[in-house]
């Protein structure tokens, strides 16, 4: 199925078209056209254009408007204020225009690909080997699960990455601890739960740090034994994948109650980079890009200065001949240019990082790893708050678990369920108020602009009124119920018919769907998409209370509102989704 032309498209194409015949010496100008709520659109590139071409801009207008092709998409045309243009959009285009969407047997809606779609490894969902996840690593997960998303839609070719802490120094406690008491990590069953295996791992973490900060012997073997891991010593590789394997199971059951599919080769981490450390030292020493500093490998900023006034460098290797996280994440940017052939290096980070990952990407631009062809964006996010507004942390003072926090989710929005469900069983509102909660932690996420700090304020997430992703799952069940009920008629475009003002405004909202996904990727901005889909909710939700569906005057008004009830709810799904959000059927 080929893309369809949205209604600005075809209206850009009509004026631009009128403009280049009013004034054949400018070339092609941009209308500059955008949504308004004085007409349809507002057509305001003239102004520019006639400061340009020393005219004025009223009678420029006036020009234009004589040139425009109107009739079968464009109704009328009228010159406002200095030089503005109104545009007003027929009925027929608009169920049109719907209507090829809807005929689009891919399920896309008709949403174009992008026309030069590259490679991008995503860099998302970052957890630590042999320690739990909390609230902090919330963000990371859910913004880089629904870029992702938005970028596979629009075509382009992902690559995930999961950058796990899995190779520093307190591996050689754990190692060590193991060593002398080799069964800690044993399983009594085959099957083990994530919490089981959490619990094992962190019942044998406390022990091995109370015996390092109690026995200096202990504490000298284990730190040889960081020593064996780095050079690979067979027997400790073993022991220290099985931190790994056990780390696993549980990290898996914690993205599976997010809803998210975190896939094993994707996870690649500290450790998998191990074997470029010394070569990408090697590189950036011989190229000049980093020198040695009483010891250390360093590169050197002109603008990152510390209180002190001295430079702060970037250490690359330490002067014992470790080395930090710089050159990790140096080898996993030489990794994924020559190797994976990305265009575009992004990271779903921490805005805390921001600094480090600020110098990392200029010492590879200085390497020569990234160029014109390649670049590096860290997609900073902000700090999930409690509702007192500081960083979220238990009673205690304890950073918050993240299953904690999602489980309570999940028992607010089922209790939200069960209080709406007329014919649901205990099984069916278990299923939904899941979907729900889930749903809620993410969207409210997403719904904030990533840089921003948010409020995680459990009420109003799961709150019926507002902008929440249950009123969007309950705007699409009710679509669902209203289909369920339509007997004999069917969802059918009419485009000969008149719309009434609420069926145009949701009409030309649904159509913008495809731009707001290309937006929405282009820019990293789930939030783009969060905000288009409360609008589509609020305006179907004004549609619905105007326009009798089941109930309207004939027989082609029923299924043409059917059919706009139908493309609403399709345009909701796919939304959805690509927030990594579900739409349950009924509620």
């Amino acid at each position: 199925m080929a893309s369809v032309t949205s209604l600005s498209d075809s209206v850009h194409q009509r004026l631009a078209a009128a403009l280049s015949a009013a004034l054949p010496q400018a070339g092609s100008a941009d209308p500059l056209l955008r949504r308004s709520d004085r007409a349809d659109f507002q057509a305001n590139g003239i102004l520019a254009l006639a400061k340009k071409e020393k005219a004025n801009p009223r009678e420029l207008a006036t020009q234009v408007v004589s040139r425009v092709e109107s009739g079968d998409v464009i109704k009328d045309v009228e010159v406002s204020g200095p030089g503005f243009l109104n545009i007003t959009i027929t009925d027929r285009a608009i169920t049109q225009t719907l209507a090829a969407r809807y005929a689009d047997d891919t399920g896309r809606l008709g949403v174009p690909h992008s026309e030069q779609p590259g490679t991008t490894v995503i860099d998302y969902a970052q957890p630590n080997v042999a320690k739990e996840m909390h609230v902090g690593h919330l963000r990371s997960a859910v913004i880089g699960d629904s870029v992702a998303q938005l970028l596979e839609f629009t075509g382009e070719s992902v690559v995930r990455r999961h950058h796990i802490g899995d190779w520093g120094t307190q591996f050689g406690m754990l190692i060590q601890y193991l060593e002398e008491h080799p069964h800690e990590l044993d399983h009594k069953a085959d099957e083990v739960s994530g919490e089981e295996a959490m619990s094992n791992l962190d019942r044998l973490y406390k022990a091995a740090r109370k015996l390092f900060d109690a026995d200096e012997e202990f504490k000298t073997r284990a730190r040889r034994r960081v020593v064996d891991l780095q050079a690979g010593d067979p027997r400790t590789l073993a022991m220290w994948q099985k931190f790994v394997d056990e780390s696993k199971i549980y990290f898996f059951s914690v993205f599976e109650k997010l809803d998210m599919e975190i896939r094993d080769p994707d996870i690649v981490g500290e450790s998998g980079y191990n074997d470029m450390l010394a070569e990408t030292c090697r590189l950036l020493e011989e190229s000049g890009v980093a020198v040695r500093s009483e010891g250390a490998l360093c590169v050197f900023f002109d603008d990152i200065k510390g209180p002190d006034g001295k430079p702060v460098p970037l250490i690359v290797q330490k002067s014992d001949g470790g080395y930090g996280y710089a050159a990790t994440d140096l080898s996993a940017i030489r990794d994924r240019v020559f190797n994976i052939k990305a265009n575009t290096l992004l990271y779903v980070v921490d805005a805390r990082q921001s600094l480090h990952f600020k110098m990392v990407f200029e010492t590879a631009r200085r390497a020569g790893w990234l160029n014109e062809d390649v670049k590096a964006v860290q997609l900073a996010f902000g700090t999930v708050l409690g509702k007192d507004g500081k960083p979220f942390k238990t009673r205690e003072g304890e950073t918050v678990r993240l299953v904690d926090l999602l489980d309570e989710a999940i028992d607010r929005a089922s209790a939200v369920v069960r209080e709406k469900a007329l014919d649901l069983s205990e099984e069916e509102i278990a299923e939904r108020g899941t979907q729900v909660g889930i749903g809620a932690v993410k969207y409210a996420d997403l719904s904030t602009s990533a840089n921003r700090d948010y409020k995680f304020d459990l009420d109003q997430m799961v709150s019926l009124n507002g902008d929440t992703s249950v009123y969007l799952q309950y705007a699409y069940a009710r679509i669902q119920s209203i289909l369920r009920k339509a007997g004999e008629s069917r969802p059918v475009a009419h485009p000969e018919l008149d719309l009434h003002e609420a069926e145009r405004a949701l009409g030309l909202h649904a159509d913008s769907f495809a731009a707001t996904v290309a937006e929405a990727a282009a820019e990293y901005a789930p939030h783009k998409m969060t905000a288009y889909l409360y609008q589509l909710a609020s305006l179907y939700t004004t549609f619905y209370d105007k326009c009798p569906v089941l109930k309207a005057e004939s027989p082609e008004q029923i299924e043409n509102r059917l059919f706009l009830c139908d493309i609403t709810a399709r345009t909701l799904h796919q939304g959805m989704a690509l927030l990594g959000i579900r739409t349950p059927e009924r509620l």
